[in-house]
């Protein structure tokens, strides 16, 4: 997933079997590499925080992700592959997202994710600089946003007044 490309919208998943199955594929390692797009990210994050809280689901994260692109054939270098500073920004926004979602179906949890300004490319440009995040150091460790202490609170203000607040 790269974090240069424009936004692009997602058609609704159908159901939780469907989401179930990306996370079973996920962590088999037999998800097609051109299925792990950023909502399956998403689902699978959203999912690993649900099941597991936020701070089990970032290990599991971690270390899923980089067997995963093992798996596929990306490497986890300084330029591809597993990146923390957006792993640990995405589990924090799953735990933020499901604080306040209240209850439904795993799919539309989901989808109301991944639609969200919490789960969007662009969200997390609300606290980080494309430089600062894009950064070898961002990558390989956590680096704190550059430019605003995460608060959710900050995503759901109206978009206009977010920019200007950056």
């Amino acid at each position: 997933m790269s974090m240069e490309t424009p936004a692009r919208t997602f058609p609704p998943l159908a159901e939780d079997a469907v989401v179930e199955d990306i996370v079973a594929r996920f962590r088999a390692r037999t998800l097609p590499r051109e299925a792990w797009t950023h909502q399956s990210h998403l689902a699978v994050g959203l999912w690993h925080v649900l099941r597991h809280g936020e701070e089990a689901a970032l290990a599991l994260l971690r270390d899923g992700i980089r067997a995963y692109n093992e798996a596929v054939g990306v490497p986890n270098s300084d330029t591809r592959g597993y990146h923390e500073t957006v792993t640990r920004y995405y589990a924090w926004a799953a735990a933020r997202f499901l604080e306040h979602a209240g209850e439904g179906r795993l799919a539309g949890l989901v989808d109301r994710f991944v639609a969200s300004r919490l789960g969007s490319k662009e969200g997390i440009f609300a606290f980080w600089s494309r430089a600062g995040l894009l950064s070898v150091e961002a990558r390989r460790g956590w680096v704190p946003p550059d430019l605003a202490p995460l608060e959710a609170a900050r995503l759901e203000a109206p978009v206009d007044a977010a920019q200007g607040a950056t």
